[in-house]
């Protein structure tokens, strides 16, 4: 569930990032529009590239944080933490399973 949460939250987020297609289209046209030499252009396109990257592992921690606070403020237990408790029913159960068998045989038989 907190997989999906975040999973979502993040394709929205994906969505209002710029893409790199759209970043070499923006530094075109900067570049075009300030008259700027090819070494220029690169160095912006660089530059835009890595801000845009930079806001969108910026975006993806903000939206992990947030999905972990609203989990958490919603009583979700982690899926680590819900496996430990798996093991650990599975653990009582087999020994509730010896108990109950080690009663049967010490109980004296039936006439």
């Amino acid at each position: 569930m907190i997989d999906l949460i975040e999973k979502s939250l993040l394709t929205g987020l994906g969505a209002l990032t710029l893409t790199q297609k759209k970043v070499e289209q923006m530094a075109d046209e900067l570049k075009r529009r300030l008259n700027l030499s090819e070494e220029k252009g690169r160095e912006l396109l660089t530059l835009l590239s890595d801000m845009a990257r930079d806001n969108q592992q910026k975006l993806e921690e903000i939206a992990r944080e947030e999905v972990q606070r609203i989990c958490t403020d919603l009583g979700m237990v982690k899926k680590d933490e819900l496996n430990r408790l798996a093991k650990k029913v599975q653990a009582l159960e087999k020994e509730l399973r010896a108990l109950q068998q080690a009663t049967q045989d010490d109980a004296p038989g039936k006439c």
